[in-house]
């Protein structure tokens, strides 16, 4: 009989991560793919198809937990993603949770706390002494995602636009954008609608530019700073918001590609007023510990600290985008 294997899912809405993963906890297999947030990706669910089926008769895998964005939200949606998973893997015991309760579970091991999510969408995330679950933000880019990459993104072409025009002081950032999307500086109005009017995936190319802003931030420039600046007091604002959930002196950590920049996350810490705990396991971790309890192993330090090592850098990662 084949060991027994676990398979999380990690979707959000720039990327999905698919990884298989042994009773040690040692990551054997990763496949990369494009976002499959159902809120704004009409072929989210051949996206995530596409990378689950090279699992499908995968010998001894015996869970499955898909940490999906919008799922537990929106009722028709989740209904959609059910069926998804469920179609794929019919016999395998499955489970299904929001992208960011999973991500909480990874980053505090299960244990209380506040997780401050920030990636192309924004939400935070706490977890009581009682097991009590509260979430606050998370409202998609139209409405909120304060704080967010995409967030980022979209005020940053918003400042260019008012420094070309001359509307705002001066910004490294616009001949840092305009080079990087490779339009000629003497027609940025036809340029930038160009580049606009033809994106095939916009949340994600928008929320891309974020690392642009840091890119510039870093060398001092006041525009770019101010934007991440303004990022942290929105994300600050969900801290405020959801603290009360969990006890005064509840650690808080952090998710999400916006947290690359340093510069976002130290004005956080500022805001906050301590600095933020380092995440037991990345997010894929979440959803690869809810399969391991759905079978009973036996979890310990050796178990999570195997997922961490592995989870970033082991395995063999296929289908890279």
């Amino acid at each position: 009989m084949s060991e027994e294997l676990i398979l999380g899912i990690d979707g959000g809405g720039s990327k999905v991560l698919v990884t298989l993963a042994d009773k040690s906890g040692r990551i054997i297999r990763s496949r990369r793919g494009r976002g499959v947030n159902p809120m704004d990706n009409p072929d989210w669910q051949q996206e995530l198809e596409q990378h689950l089926l090279p699992f499908r008769n995968e010998p001894g895998l015996a869970a499955v937990v898909a940490a999906l964005p919008a799922y537990g939200e929106v009722a028709r949606l989740s209904k959609l993603q059910r069926d998804a998973i469920g179609r794929v893997f019919p016999e395998v015991k499955h489970q299904i949770l929001n992208d960011v309760d999973a991500a909480h579970l990874g980053a505090f091991a299960g244990q209380p706390g506040i997780l401050i999510l920030s990636g192309t969408g924004s939400m935070a995330w706490a977890r009581n002494a009682n097991g009590q679950s509260a979430r606050t933000g998370g409202w998609g880019d139209i409405i909120g995602d304060e704080g967010s990459s995409h967030w980022i993104g979209r005020r940053a072409l918003n400042l260019v636009s008012q420094s070309l025009d001359k509307r705002a002081p001066a910004t490294a950032l616009a001949r840092t954008m305009l080079d990087h999307l490779g339009i000629d500086a003497a027609d940025p109005m036809n340029g930038l609608g160009d580049w606009v009017s033809s994106l095939s995936n916009p949340r994600a190319d928008i929320a891309a530019i974020s690392s642009l802003v840091d890119q510039v931030a870093q060398g001092g420039d006041e525009g770019a700073t101010g934007l991440l600046e303004q990022a942290a007091d929105e994300l600050a604002k969900h801290h405020r918001a959801i603290a009360d959930h969990c006890d005064p002196d509840a650690p808080w950590t952090y998710a999400g590609g916006t947290f690359s920049s340093l510069i976002l996350l130290k004005a956080l810490e500022s805001r906050i007023g301590r600095p933020a705990g380092f995440p037991k396991l990345p997010p894929i971790g979440g959803p690869l510990l809810v399969a391991a309890k759905l079978l009973d192993w036996p979890l310990n330090d050796g178990w999570f600290g195997q997922v961490a090592a592995t989870a970033d850098g082991g395995g063999t990662l296929q289908g890279k985008n």
